[in-house]
């Protein structure tokens, strides 16, 4: 069988592998059964190289012959559910038990402490007594770990320490270090291995740094040769885009570098800096940032268009149908907009390995439920959980080692409720939306009723995390008129909501306590425009109400809209008259939800009309309205003649086509479908279809 190149990468990796003799004698005695281990946890500060023995320890089971499994804890939703599925991916088939013999290795196990306690005490005791598990991240192992007379006899617990100098001499050398730089590269690393494999990447280009004063120092000088030493641009620019982006796919990497994303994904591989886990490349955190804050010193206008392309391509992921990665993927773009308010928690949290925000299960209802009557009062508590009966999958929530650590819930009007009258707050809010700009047939109406974390309430951090994630992505795979969201923590969230251009609606006062409700309405500020706007804040700081000359004129009803499209038809082909349609304040003149260029305009609305036509799918139909008005017969009985139909049944033809063209573009109005790109190239759009 042909060598592959995973191979190859492989055996690059064990001939620069030095030290670990303790950590390596332990897992070969599980392997071999010389030992009674089955068990064992890895942990030590970032970069202290426990995924580099993680990748070692999979070469010696695999060499073993035994199946082997390597999860990286940051891509599995820390639940039972989640973490099922991530096993199931990485063989290739379904799976909630490991066969026999298997070797499980989960890196970033930090981020699995929400199921810690599943794990040990439900998922690990029914595995096979011949399976061997290794969990590395950056805590100590939980107590029960140790202090269990039943786990104390089957785990080995390692605590990764820096490399002492021999060591690190022999890192080096393996790296092809001139002897002579050794001493000072070692003594300059002191053991660290992040440090010393980027010290031992740039003096193989003849370059020994004299001093480091600290880390962070020593980063920002090896990348900055690093960057010097790039084969060609396309490796420059793919090593910016995995600094930007959360986590670094080889679909990324052809968005941005386009037929060399395969000679870049193996150029990024093999930097020293950057992981490899089942779903992608990410950098370490130190380098990430040092990367980062470079590429934006020295090209601050290609930066800005890489950072709009790794937007788009996570949010052409976000708003797909839904997976089991969909929340993930909201803290992707979110993580791209690390200047705002609640950034800061959402990096916090998931460094601490709890911040996966996912959909509720029925036991998380009282703790929910308890935390509104503590904060808010039992009128409250009632209202939530009639709310939670009738909406169950309104609800959200985050999980640690203590159960419930935070959650929001949502209401999507129209409900077909009652308690849409019963509840004071969302009756007040509809009221204002009936007011302001009533819903649309087929719009809908988010409202953020209830958010609390188990601390600090709505200004705990696992609020801040729960809201932005679960409401991102209704906002951006909805037909959504308008979206809400009502807070008592004014002081918290009023400049959040500064930062998101949500503007203040109203106040609504209920059981002694006065609810703030910040709101958009999608239809004058659309998601596109919106998500515009957050890019370009995520780089500016801006904040505030969104600027004017963004806004569309207030929506047309459906009876109005139906009207423009017959009057606009016939001046296709005269854009100074077709700039005077209403339908100019409409979704069909926005330019595309991820094009670069070409603002809205009579060319956009021109091209969405004549897409839209090319959508009906009825040849016949399609043909009597590009003959009427897109190629434009001077008279209909010209059309009709050329068309070879009889002038009655042409008339037929056309009342029939203008109406199921008016009811796609109504479609495409309010959002419930999206229009095929010229060639499949943009971003963020799918073909014609149902949302």
């Amino acid at each position: 069988m042909a060598t592959r190149l995973g191979d190859l990468l492989d055996d690059a990796r064990r001939r620069t592998f030095v030290g670990r003799r303790r950590e390596l004698a332990s897992f070969d005695d599980v392997l071999l059964g010389r030992s009674a281990r089955r068990v064992l946890l890895v942990h030590g500060p970032r970069g202290i190289g426990k995924t580099t023995l993680l990748l070692e320890y999979r070469t010696r089971a695999q060499a073993a012959g035994r199946t082997v499994l390597l999860l990286d804890a940051r891509e599995v939703d820390p639940s039972p559910e989640g973490f099922e599925y991530a096993m199931a991916a990485a063989a290739g088939q379904p799976m909630s038990v490991l066969p026999d013999g298997a070797v499980l290795l989960v890196d970033g196990y930090e981020q699995l402490g929400p199921i810690d306690g599943w794990l040990r005490q439900a998922f690990l005791p029914a595995l096979p007594a011949d399976c061997a598990v290794v969990l590395a991240g950056r805590e100590a192992p939980a107590a029960p770990w140790r202090c269990d007379p039943g786990w104390r006899s089957v785990v080995g617990v390692h605590r990764l320490g820096d490399l002492d100098e021999a060591e690190s001499g022999e890192l080096l050398e393996r790296a092809g270090v001139a002897s002579a730089a050794r001493p000072q590269l070692v003594r300059l690393g002191r053991g660290h291995p992040l440090a010393m494999a980027l010290l031992a990447d740039i003096a193989v280009t003849g370059t020994v740094p004299d001093r480091l004063a600290e880390v962070p120092d020593l980063v920002a000088a090896l990348l900055e040769s690093l960057l010097r030493g790039a084969p060609a641009d396309a490796h420059m620019t793919g090593l910016a885009a995995c600094a930007m982006a959360w986590l670094t796919t080889e679909d990324l990497l052809r968005q941005v570098v386009g037929a060399a994303a395969g000679e870049v994904w193996a150029w990024l591989e093999r930097r020293p800096f950057v992981i490899r886990g089942p779903n992608g490349l990410f950098p370490h955190d130190l380098a990430r940032d040092v990367l980062d804050a470079e590429f934006e010193r020295r090209w601050p206008e290609r930066y800005r268009a890489l950072h709009r392309v790794v937007h788009d391509h996570v949010l052409a992921s976000l708003r797909s149908p839904a997976g089991p990665d969909r929340q993930m993927l909201a803290q992707h773009l979110l993580y791209l907009h690390r200047g705002s308010p609640f950034s800061e928690v959402i990096g916090s949290l998931r460094a601490q390995g709890s911040a996966a925000v996912v959909p509720a299960r029925r036991e998380d209802h009282e703790p929910a439920l308890s935390l509104i009557e503590h904060f808010e009062g039992p009128r409250s508590a009632r209202l939530a959980e009639r709310w939670f009966a009738e909406q169950p999958e309104g609800l959200s929530v985050v999980r640690d080692d203590q159960g419930l650590a935070g959650f929001v819930f949502h209401v999507m009007h129209p409900a077909g409720s009652a308690m849409e009258d019963r509840d004071p707050v969302i009756r007040a809010v509809l009221d204002h939306a009936a007011r302001q700009g009533p819903a649309r047939p087929g719009e809908q109406i988010y409202i953020g009723r209830f958010m609390a974390g188990r601390r600090g309430y709505q200004g705990d951090p696992y609020a801040l995390l729960a809201g932005p994630v679960s409401s991102l992505i209704e906002w951006v795979s909805r037909p959504l008129a308008w979206s809400f969201v009502a807070i008592v923590d004014d002081a918290t969230w009023g400049p959040i909501f500064d930062y998101i251009a949500f503007t203040r609606q109203l106040e609504v006062e209920f059981d002694g306590r006065v609810h703030v409700v910040y709101g958009n309405d999608w239809r004058r500020l659309p998601a596109g425009t919106w998500l515009d706007l957050m890019s370009e804040r995520e780089q500016s700081g801006g904040t505030g109400p969104p600027p004017t000359s963004v806004l569309r004129p207030p929506p047309l009803d459906q009876a109005r809209f139906a009207a423009a499209v017959r009057s606009a038809l016939p001046d296709l082909r005269r854009p100074d008259r077709l700039a005077a349609s209403p339908l100019m304040g409409s979704t069909l003149a926005a330019p595309p939800l991820a094009a670069a260029s070409g603002g809205a305009g009579a060319e956009r609305l021109r091209a969405t009309i004549e897409d839209a036509i090319g959508c009906l799918g009825d040849q016949p139909l399609e043909a009597v309205l590009r003959r009427t008005f897109v190629r434009g017969a001077p008279t209909q009985e010209a059309a009709a003649e050329v068309l070879g139909l009889p002038f009655s049944t042409y008339r037929r033809h056309l009342a029939k086509a203008v109406e199921q063209l008016t009811d796609v573009l109504w479609a495409v109005e309010i959002g419930e479908v999206r229009l095929p790109a010229p060639g499949g190239q943009h971003l963020g759009e799918q073909q014609l279809s149902s949302d």
